[in-house]
């Protein structure tokens, strides 16, 4: 089904966007989560950092669950008898970049400025080149699904108090809430890799929190 510019996330777009490649979204998520784990298992080999294999793991895994959910979250929203009004806000904004660059940006300056700890403790005092590089990459995967996780909650609660949905349509969109909630809770697997680290535990645990406040909102007042 073709779909016109502002109706898919910009992730979706990159994806689908290559003229002559079809990629179905199960091969893509399934060679971007091989193309990560074989880097991030490569470089733990070659550099000795196997202590930090496990954590780079559960991120990509993460990532990936990221990205499934960001294709559900697309392909069913689309199939809301929505107003133009709501797809352009969810999709054609592009917010949910903003956020994901704000995001970033803060956990950068936060591992190089503000505490560079738990770099240390994973990659030793001298991190190697490469494995910066693919930790920044995997680090954008993340916070890119976490804003279009927190954006999509923004929305959904919009929808709820400005749309008017028929029966079917409403439990679509309960469901979407709800499966947004579920994914915010995955990346509480994040959590063991940052007991030391109180900020970013805190941020990450406040994350899922409001995430799951706003989504139970929206729920709440879908159809009402």
């Amino acid at each position: 089904m073709s779909r016109s510019y502002g109706e898919t996330w910009v992730y979706e777009s990159l994806v689908g966007g290559i003229p002559g490649l079809a990629v179905p979204r199960r091969v893509a998520v399934a060679v971007q989560f091989l193309l990560f784990e074989v880097a991030v298992l490569v470089l733990g080999w070659y550099y000795g950092l196997w202590n930090a294999v496990l954590a780079g793991t559960v991120a990509v895994f993460v990532a990936a669950v990221g990205s499934v959910e960001m294709h559900r979250l697309g392909a069913n929203n689309r199939l809301l008898s929505t107003p133009p009004e709501h797809k352009r806000l969810l999709f054609g904004s592009s917010i949910e970049i903003v956020l994901g660059v704000l995001a970033f940006i803060a956990l950068v300056t936060y591992l190089f400025v503000w505490d560079g700890a738990l770099l240390e403790r994973l990659f030793g005092p001298r991190p190697p080149a490469p494995v910066v590089y693919v930790t920044l990459l995997v680090l954008w995967d993340l916070t890119y699904r976490i804003g279009t996780s927190w954006w999509s909650a923004v929305v959904a609660l919009w929808r709820a108090v400005h749309v008017d949905l028929s029966p079917e349509d409403a439990a679509i969109a309960r469901r979407l809430d709800a499966e947004n909630v579920a994914f915010s809770a995955v990346q509480l697997a994040l959590t063991p890799f940052l007991l030391e680290e109180p900020i970013l535990l805190g941020a990450v645990v406040g994350h899922v929190l409001a995430v799951a406040l706003v989504c139970s909102a929206a729920i709440l007042l879908t159809g009402r």
